[in-house]
Order: C-alpha cells, then structure tokens, then sequence
C-alpha cells in the first residue's frame, strides 16, 4: 500500500495497526513502549494496540469501536475535498466490521457527495471466532456497495495490493469512493486467550501459510530472479531480528507516564475545555 501512495494520503485503522503504523514512518521503539504503556510510546503510552497515531504522516490510527474509524475516514476524506487536495484517504476495516451499520451509512455519504475515499475490507476470514459465512449473508464484501465499485485483491500478494491501491487512488480521486477487498488471513488466535485452532484445523493453518506465505513468495521471487542469495536474505532476517532486540530493551528503559498524564489530551484546546495539568476539581468546575 504505502508503495502506491504518499504520506499525504490518510490511513485510519482498527485496532491491528501495529505494522501500518511502522509503514507510515513510526519507528520500532514507539510501537514497544507503547504496547508496554511507556513514555516513549507513539500515544506517550496512553493507548496501546488501539491507539497508534502519527499525525505528521496522516495516520489517524487504530479505533477500538468496531468499524467506528470508517465514518471518520470519510470524514477525512470530506476535508480532503474540501480542501480540494490531490489526495485521498484509506479506512481499513476486518471482514467482521463489514456487517456495521455505520459502514454502510458512511459509504452511503462518500458516494453522494464523491469523496476520494477507499474503504479496504482486511478480510482474513475469522471475525475473532466466527468463520465470515456464519456472519454474513453475502461474505463478497467488494461488492457490498451496490452503488459503488469494489476490487477483490489477493491479499496476500505484495504486487496485486500494490497495483490495487494505485488503481484504487486514480480512481477515487476522479470518481469518488471504492472498496478494496484483501483476502488475507491470519495464522494466529484473535487474542492471547484464543488458540486460534478451535474453530478452524490445523491443517487450513498450515496450508495457507505453506501455499500463500506473502514474505515467502517475495522471498521466492528475490531467489528467482537472482536479486539477492539466499545468505543475503538470511543475513537481512538477523539484522531485523537484532533491532527488534534493540528496541524492546530501549522499551523497557522507558518510564511510565505520570500520573498526571491521565487527565491530558482528554479536551482540544478552544472547544470548551482546557484540561492540560489540570487537577480533578479543577476539571469539573470548568465544565459548562
């Protein structure tokens, strides 16, 4: 995606962010100490997985509220307009997010009013535990618009997400809103308390990663092609592996936020509030 695009087009996501985030410039050691709830964090380590944000590479972040970030990024979108900027804005949303009602109330509008906004449905299968055919009628989600294009894109597949996003910019900007449909999947449980192997076999797991592995295939293509050997590759997997190391041990260096950290960043100066620094009492009396 971020090959197809520029850092002035907006991307808001839900809450798996992490590697969006890293895409938009963010650097490693802000991820970690943010997942760690430390200082140096993206969000200073106020928010966590549901609250990566770069502002100055106009990533709106991840949203904890199931398919909330969609009507934001039509919002996004609308200001792009408005603005009458060359750019457009991606609103990523899971396969169990397509079922909202929101979705379709925020599409609805992008269309009427031609917003240059690409609503990119992650589809990896698995709505936490709920296989896509148990919780949806039509699991197409590409063609959910009715009234606007969609693109099913294999996911997985470095090159098509690319050539997708770049058809899918082009197109948004001369005519309007268009959904992206990337078939991925994940390998993993939903969360560290789903083994991720209760509702699906082994066997579907191991398959897809096998057959549809997307480091592999561009692995496999780099050996193809001979533009790079295979200690060349290896040695490219240490030095990812080492700054990684790196920067989960900067992370734990990192202090805790303050405690007066809780009462910032809940009100935007000039809108009726200000709480910066403010004590609890403080907080409440100025409250209209």
């Amino acid at each position: 995606m971020e090959a197809a695009i520029t850092k002035k087009d907006c991307i808001i996501t839900a809450y798996r962010d992490h590697c969006i985030f890293l895409g938009r410039g963010g650097t490693l050691l802000e991820s970690f100490a943010e997942l760690m709830g430390r200082k140096a964090g993206c969000s200073r380590g106020k928010g966590g997985s549901m609250h990566f944000y770069k502002k100055d590479a106009c990533f709106f972040g991840g949203h904890g509220i199931v398919g909330a970030q969609v009507p934001l990024g039509c919002g996004l979108a609308f200001a792009q307009k408005y603005r009458k900027e060359d750019h457009v804005t991606f609103a990523m949303y899971g396969d169990g997010a397509a079922n909202q009602g929101q979705l379709f109330e925020a599409l609805n509008m992008a269309a009427l009013w031609d917003l240059p906004a690409i609503l990119v449905c992650e589809n990896n299968h698995y709505g936490m535990g709920t296989a896509e055919w148990r919780a949806a009628k039509s699991p197409a989600y590409y063609k959910r618009g009715d009234y606007v294009p969609g693109l099913k894109v294999d996911g997985m597949d470095a090159f098509a997400v690319k050539q997708a996003c770049k058809f899918a910019k082009e197109h948004a900007l001369k005519n309007g809103p268009i959904i992206l449909e990337m078939d991925t999947y994940r390998y993993h449980g939903h969360s560290m308390s789903d083994p991720g192997s209760t509702y699906r076999t082994r066997d579907e797991i191991s398959g897809v990663r096998q057959e549809r592995d997307p480091i592999e295939r561009i692995r496999k293509l780099i050996l193809a092609h001979d533009i790079a050997t295979e200690k060349e590759l290896k040695d490219i997997e240490k030095q990812a592996r080492k700054e990684v190391d790196e920067a989960i041990a900067q992370a734990k260096e990192s202090p805790m936020p303050d405690e007066s950290e809780l009462f910032t960043n809940v009100y935007r100066k000039g809108f009726g509030v200000e709480s910066f620094g403010t004590d609890r009492k403080e907080l409440r009396a100025s409250l209209p």
